[in-house]
């Protein structure tokens, strides 16, 4: 006998299909014999949870109902069918792991620039030197078509500072601001050939305008070895010259010489900056020329004044071939020196460069146009005697 109740044998009021008594007795059958297919009571506990998840669920229906146009509280925990809660929880947490390490990189990138850069800060704090970490210029490569601007901080120099204030400030040091060019075989001569010439010009300009037996009015040996002694006249000239100077006899016109009852240099550094080239000369010669600035610092002998003398020499030398000209083999010839002096007293010929200090009193200076010595774009005719506008 079967049964069309819609309930069904179960009592259950769920609208499954109806079991017939056949299948039902067999269900029982299994369930006693403890088969695997049989249905098993829910436990305790399972019924449990179940009433209390129905519970919960009915409790936020009614707030739902009491709070128009709000959510009710979540009374579930954290991770517990909250899928997109969590996805977001674990966005942000992703964005404020990415803006800690974005803002730890500037950290570190800041602390980098600051070690190789103080000055970026202790420029800022009071009393701090902004010229404590300034880049040197790159080497001049072609004529300048302006001046320089104006150094940092004071035009004052000090014996801690000689260059504060000047433009040379940037420049290299010494030597090292002599560079020559790449050489090239030219006017007849090979690459070795030229390479030499470029290079005994350089020691030259060292030699004359740079080592201190020199600076100090000695006697520049060195230099004058570099000379080719079959040159007519120039090396006997710069002989006379340096024994008995007049104003027709200048050492001045290829020597820096500081008397040294009157000023010595600060310290040992020379700033310097210019250029060198070369062309071909007369078949079986090179023609180098070179233009380069100097700035001496100097301080008052038996004092603790502090000024700057600037020189500026235009100077062309020439290697000749001796199988083809009268000249010793790897000697310079000099074919043309030009000078310009600033802060140097114009109308004294004794041989040295007499420079003006801050407390010497007017007429000291010497008279005449405005005179900016760091101008390598413009060049004062040779004797021409100004007011410089700065040292």
């Amino acid at each position: 006998m079967s049964t069309n109740t819609p309930e069904g044998p179960s009592g259950r009021g769920d609208g499954a299909a109806p079991v017939s008594d056949e299948k039902w007795a067999e269900l029982v059958r299994q369930a006693e014999a403890g088969g695997a297919g049989a249905p098993k009571e829910p436990s305790a506990r399972a019924r449990m949870v179940t009433a209390r998840l129905r519970a919960l669920d009915e409790e936020a229906a009614r707030g739902r109902r009491g709070r128009k146009g709000k959510q009710p509280d979540s009374w579930q925990p954290d991770g517990w069918r909250t899928g997109p809660a969590r996805q977001e929880g674990h966005d942000r947490s992703r964005k404020r792991r990415r803006a800690a390490g974005v803002l730890g990189m500037l950290v570190v990138v800041g602390a980098l620039v600051v070690t190789m850069r103080p000055s970026l800060v202790t420029e800022h704090l009071p009393g701090g030197d902004p010229s404590a970490d300034i880049l040197p210029l790159q080497a001049e490569t072609a004529p300048p078509t302006a001046a320089p601007a104006d150094g940092l901080g004071p035009d004052r120099p000090t014996e801690q500072e000689p260059f504060r204030g000047s433009p040379a400030l940037r420049w290299a040091d010494g030597v090292d601001g002599i560079e020559i060019p790449v050489a090239k075989a030219s006017g007849g001569m090979s690459k070795g050939q030229v390479e030499h010439a470029l290079r005994a010009t350089r020691q030259l300009l060292v030699e004359a305008n740079l080592d201190p037996v020199t600076l100090r009015g000695e006697k520049p040996r060195e230099a004058l070895e570099l000379l080719d002694p079959l040159q007519q006249g120039e090396r006997e000239l710069l002989e006379r010259s340096l024994a008995q100077p007049d104003e027709e006899h200048d050492p001045l016109m290829m020597f820096t010489r500081f008397d040294p009852d009157e000023a010595r240099l600060v310290g040992d550094v020379v700033k310097t900056r210019g250029r060198m080239t070369f062309e071909a000369g007369a078949t079986g010669s090179v023609e180098v020329h070179a233009d380069y600035t100097f700035v001496y610092p100097l301080l008052r002998a038996g004092g603790d004044e502090v000024t700057r003398t600037i020189v500026r020499r235009r100077l062309t030398t020439a290697l000749h071939d001796p199988q083809k000209f009268v000249a010793t083999r790897d000697k310079l010839s000099v074919l043309r020196s030009e000078q310009n002096f600033g802060n140097a007293a114009c109308e004294v010929n004794d041989g040295y460069l007499h420079p003006s200090f801050p407390s010497d009193a007017p007429n000291r200076r010497p008279a005449g146009q405005d005179v900016d010595p760091y101008d390598r774009s413009e060049w004062q005719p040779d004797g021409s005697c100004g007011t410089v506008t700065r040292t």
